[in-house]
């Protein structure tokens, strides 16, 4: 899609949590690709952690970096197969105060020109959890690659047409002012 160059490009606050028992900063080439991504981008890289497949540590960092005021996005990689420690998904998706049902097919139809079939083995997701935009992605590096390549980059690039994540930003709130959707007496 094309690019408004008469916009300037709005730098957004993105944090990146790697959910793994057995990758440390060193060997983390998963939460590096998003990093580098982020920073190539112009955006800024607030927070960086690794935690284990433990849903109390997962949700504990996710909801504490949704709740500072610091992250305008949270990018999970990891944690999203069918293994008995893979709980990435089921441990934030009940937080979602909006969930993103179009980024899973984005991202399922991406995938499939990339690794084909091999697609179904990831539970990948995105929601709101209250104004931060929260995605979760496979633990491999292609995956995260493609994710913020054909999917991420864009969306947070404000320039980007016809519409992009950037200018709803500050309209993100809205439902969280209007409650539970039902009227008063």
């Amino acid at each position: 899609m094309p690019i408004d160059e008469t916009k300037p490009f709005i730098p957004v606050r993105f944090s990146v949590l790697t959910v793994s028992d057995t990758r440390s900063r060193a060997d983390d080439r998963s939460g590096d690709t998003l990093a580098d991504r982020i920073a190539a981008a112009g955006h800024v890289l607030g927070q960086r952690a690794i935690v284990p497949d433990d849903a109390d540590a997962i949700r504990a960092t996710v909801l504490a970096w949704c709740g500072d005021g610091q992250s305008d996005v949270v990018i999970t990689t990891g944690g999203t197969g069918f293994t008995g420690r893979d709980i990435t998904p089921e441990t934030l998706e009940p937080h979602f105060s909006k969930r993103m049902e179009g980024f899973s097919v984005a991202f399922h139809s991406l995938s499939m020109g990339k690794i084909g079939t091999s697609t179904v083995q990831s539970r990948a997701t995105a929601g709101l959890i209250g104004t931060t935009f929260v995605f979760v992605l496979p633990g491999s590096p292609g995956a995260c690659r493609d994710a913020w390549d054909g999917i991420l980059a864009p969306q947070f690039d404000y320039r980007h047409t016809p519409c992009n994540f950037v200018e709803i930003m500050p309209r993100l709130d809205e439902h969280l002012k209007r409650g539970s959707g039902t009227k008063s007496s």
